[in-house]
């Protein structure tokens, strides 16, 4: 998501600075590579990149691909194939040992449903949407449709004329009844082995930080570079400023007695009790079983985790554990509060990823999901 803003907000400029831009997304990847589907760069037509595809080492070829994209204002399938020993025929020497396709789409300004049109749609709000790409690689030589469509919640955004009439009959019959977790790719043979790209962009990830201390700065500083939307709560006015935390959404300075009308959370929220406050978390943990979250983490021992479900359970109220992780963080030796922090916004990922953190080394198989 973070990505995402960043590739509208250069667009933006580019339109501002009439400069022509392409957006390069990958699509499909068989094998092993850095990226997965869904990442993007856009390329402006003076070789500023924004985004990324590889971890660098696809960058050069595919700029050089996306001004010629720009110049001829027909889209295009590029595909690196590195399971080859001697990928360095490609010029980039990747060694992903991998297959990755990635479209090349001009960007035309005039075109309310162009691709970046449709991904700034998409990451207004907090709605899940679904952003449909159409590619064929064995016509990959041809003009692609390209990022066409968009579904999120009742409405609907794109430009489905250069969809063959009977696949989009197919096709809307597959977004209504999408409901997957995971983003899709879906082939049809029938279509020219057409590939759709069903892929769900979700909504930043919430964090709702309750605590101001010096202890948070880093949790707030990490949570900036993973593109979390930090909303912060503490009933301490001179220590929850922008000056201490610039990159939150939102500052909340209220007793915890009067935070249930205050704060929103969705199935994209997390929540961090690190107050050093008793009483404002066992306020602050009543108000969060209102709500179906996927990660509450409690600073502290396991006995003050213990002693805030026992206040609660004694006022008559039921605690789900489920989504209780106390104490906070994954086991990595942390000491400092960076490396707490560190440990913190790990596990937070892991949950939200449904992952068992592990040592990739011992992971049989590959690192990544096989398609998508």
């Amino acid at each position: 998501m973070k990505e995402f803003k960043q590739i509208v907000e250069a667009y933006e400029n580019c339109k501002e600075l009439g400069k022509k831009a392409a957006l390069a997304t990958v699509v499909q990847v068989i094998g092993s590579a850095y990226r997965r589907p869904g990442a993007r760069m856009l390329v402006t037509e003076d070789g500023n990149l924004t985004g990324a595809i590889s971890g660098g080492c696809l960058e050069g070829d595919a700029l050089r691909k996306a001004q010629m994209v720009i110049f001829q204002q027909k889209s295009m399938l590029v595909t690196y194939d590195t399971t080859d020993e001697d990928d360095q025929k490609f010029g980039v020497g990747l060694g992903c040992n991998g297959i990755i396709h990635v479209l090349i789409e001009p960007l035309d300004f005039l075109d309310q449903s162009n691709p970046v049109e449709l991904i700034k749609e998409a990451v207004k709000g907090r709605e899940t949407s679904l952003l449909l790409t159409l590619f064929s690689v064995p016509n990959s030589r041809s003009e692609q449709i390209g990022t066409v469509f968009l579904q999120k919640g009742n409405h609907q955004y794109g430009n489905t004329e250069r969809i063959h009439s009977q696949l989009w009959l197919k096709l809307k019959h597959e977004i209504q009844a999408f409901d997957q977790n995971t983003s899709q790719i879906h082939v049809y043979p029938e279509f020219d082995e057409l590939s759709v790209f069903f892929e769900l962009v979700k909504p930043s990830v919430r964090l709702l930080l309750f605590g101001a201390g010096n202890d948070t700065i880093p949790v707030a500083k990490l949570a900036e570079l993973l593109g979390f939307e930090l909303i912060l709560i503490d009933g301490r006015k001179t220590m929850a400023t922008p000056a201490r935390f610039p990159s939150a959404k939102e500052i909340i300075v209220s007793p915890a007695d009067e935070l249930e009308s205050k704060i929103e959370c969705d199935l994209n929220t997390v929540a961090l009790l690190m107050t050093h406050n008793f009483e404002y978390e066992v306020a602050v943990l009543a108000d969060l079983q209102k709500y179906m979250i996927p990660y509450i983490g409690i600073l502290g021992p396991k006995k003050k985790t213990e002693k805030l479900i026992d206040r609660l359970q004694s006022q008559g109220m039921k605690v789900s554990k489920e989504n209780l992780y106390a104490p906070i963080g994954l086991e990595i030796g942390a000491e400092t509060s960076e490396e707490i922090a560190l440990s913190i916004l790990a596990e937070i990922k892991a949950v939200l990823n449904k992952k068992q953190p592990i040592f990739l080394r011992d992971k049989q198989g590959p690192i990544h999901e096989i398609g998508v």
